[in-house]
C-alpha cells in the first residue's frame, strides 16, 4: 500500500539525549519538540496541516503588510491579500514552500530554499536553515542571500508556540523583557510606540499572563551578556534571540480555537509589523549580500 503523504511534507527528525525535534519540508519550519513525554512547543500531527502559523518560517517579512502595497526604489507593488479580513499580505512568501535537507545528522538539519521572484516581490534569495540540538536545547541559524540583480527589502521572523501544559496560560508567569510596546490599529498595522511602564504590558519581572490578552509587538529588549534577550514561559521553555532581532511578537492566541491560551507564540523579528511601508526595522539587501540571525528554546528543567 502507498505510504500516505503528510500535508507537512518530508519528516526530519533530530535527536540529542531526550530531546526530540521534528522539522518539515513544508516552510522548512518546527512541527514539534519533545522533552522526554512532556511538548515543549504546541505543535501538529503529522497528518494535520500546519495551523495559526505554528512553528512556520517567515520570510521576506514576518508579520504584516498593510493593503499588501508597498513602495521600493521607486516602484509599487501589490502583494496577494493574504489575511483578506484585514486587508493585509500577512507572513512573507515561503511558509507553504517546498524545502530541501542539504545536510543531516542526528542533532542537526540544514534546509534550503530559492525563492523566485513573483508578483509584488520580484527579488530572487537564497536561504540557510540550521537546526542544531545540544545541552543547551534547540538553536535555529537563518541565513538569506540575495541572488539576484538587483537590491531588495527583507524581514524575517518565526512563529513558534511555547506550550502551557495541561492548563491554560493565565495562570504561568510570563517575563518579557522590553521596555517598548507597539500600539496598533484594528487590522493590527502599528500606529505609534508606547512605555510599558504601568501597563498591563509590563512583563519586565515575572508574572503570572493572567486575563492579558496578547497580540503585541515588543521591542527596546534588555539584553543579557551574551547579547541575547530571553523571553520565559515558567516552567515551560526560554526563547532567546540574537541581536539580529530587535523585535518579539508576543501573542496568546485569542480568537484561534487551536492555540488559544493553551500557548503563548514568541515571535523573533528583525522588523516591525509593516516595515515594508514603514521601514522600521527594515533590511536592504544589496546583491550577492547575506543577512543572518539566531535564536533558540532552551526547556525548562
Amino acid at each position: 500500500m502507498k505510504e500516505p503523504i503528510s500535508p507537512s511534507g518530508e519528516q526530519v527528525e533530530l535527536a540529542f539525549d531526550d530531546q526530540h525535534v521534528v522539522v518539515v519540508g513544508v516552510g522548512g519550519g518546527l512541527r514539534r519538540y519533545d522533552v522526554g513525554d512532556r511538548s515543549v512547543l504546541d505543535g501538529y500531527s503529522v497528518v494535520a496541516m500546519c495551523g495559526s502559523g505554528r512553528g512556520q518560517l517567515l520570510a521576506p517579512w514576518p508579520n504584516r503588510i498593510q493593503d499588501g502595497a508597498y513602495e521600493f526604489a521607486g516602484e509599487r507593488y501589490q502583494l496577494a491579500l493574504d489575511e483578506p479580513e484585514r486587508r493585509n499580505a500577512i507572513h512573507g512568501l515561503v511558509r507553504w514552500s517546498q524545502w530541501t535537507v542539504s545536510e543531516q545528522q542526528e542533532e542537526r538539519a540544514v534546509l534550503e530554499h530559492r525563492l523566485h521572484p513573483t508578483p509584488g516581490y520580484p527579488f530572487t534569495l537564497d536561504f540557510r536553515l540550521e537546526y542544531t540540538l545540544d545541552e543547551d536545547g534547540l538553536t535555529v541559524r537563518a541565513e538569506a542571500t540575495n541572488v539576484g540583480d538587483d537590491a531588495c527589502p527583507y524581514g524575517f521572523g518565526a512563529h513558534p508556540y511555547l506550550a502551557g501544559g495541561e492548563r491554560l496560560v493565565d495562570g504561568l508567569e510570563l517575563r518579557v523583557p522590553a521596555d517598548t510596546a507597539l500600539a496598533s490599529d484594528e487590522r493590527s498595522i502599528p500606529i505609534g510606540r508606547q512605555s510599558v511602564d504601568g501597563t498591563e504590558l509590563d512583563f519586565r519581572a515575572p508574572r503570572p499572563v493572567g486575563s492579558t490578552q496578547l497580540d503585541h509587538c515588543f521591542t527596546d529588549l534588555r539584553r543579557d551578556h551574551d547579547g541575547r534577550a530571553r523571553i520565559e514561559l515558567a516552567g515551560r521553555a526560554t526563547l532567546w534571540v540574537d541581536e539580529s532581532f530587535p523585535y518579539v511578537m508576543v501573542f496568546t492566541g485569542d480568537g484561534l480555537p487551536d492555540v488559544a491560551r493553551r500557548s503563548v507564540a514568541v515571535e523573533p523579528m528583525t522588523c516591525a509589523p509593516n516595515a515594508f511601508r514603514s521601514g522600521d526595522g527594515l533590511i536592504l539587501l544589496e546583491p550577492g549580500a547575506s543577512h543572518a540571525g539566531s535564536w533558540g528554546i532552551v526547556p525548562a528543567t
